[in-house]
């Protein structure tokens, strides 16, 4: 599995109202994300931006990418380990900072996994999980802000 991996997504801005982007409030935010053989994401900015609430935003995709890879990760980890997870859930957080210049960043991701295991002799292993999947999450390694775990392991 080691080499290079290719992605593709084709964005599709859907927001023009008739007089394309004319002034700030002449359009819609709206966009759609199809990437072949998957159902269409549909997008928008964040309401604060003008854009749809009922729409995920990029700043949405940035945290769930980031919590999905994360479980993702420690999932194939706690297998190999012999920890069995019989359920596992995230309300991950971030915190988005705006700039003077109407720019922002992400300042910080927060994961909060819950994690069912089956017995109490796996939890310390459980704990110690969330760290190597931190290490080797693709997307956790490839942003410029630090991604905290608070997680909270419960046995069945």
């Amino acid at each position: 599995m080691k080499g290079q991996h290719g992605y593709k997504a084709t964005i599709k801005w859907t927001g023009n109202k008739g007089i394309g982007t004319a002034d700030y409030t002449s359009y819609e935010r709206s966009y759609e994300v199809a990437i072949a053989g998957k159902p269409t994401i549909f997008g928008s900015s964040d309401a604060a931006f003008r854009g749809d609430a009922t729409k995920y935003n990029p700043e949405d995709l940035l945290v769930t990418s980031l919590s999905s890879c994360h479980m993702l990760w420690y999932l194939h980890l706690c297998s190999a380990a012999g920890v069995i997870v019989l359920d596992y859930s995230d309300d991950a957080t971030g915190l988005m900072t705006e700039t003077s210049d109407g720019g922002g960043c992400f300042a910080e991701v927060t994961l909060n996994p819950v994690v069912t295991v089956r017995e109490l002799s796996m939890v310390e292993t459980a704990n110690e999980l969330h760290k190597k999947a931190n290490k080797l999450c693709f997307i956790a390694n490839s942003v410029n802000f630090p991604v905290y775990h608070k997680p909270t392991i419960r046995v069945a």
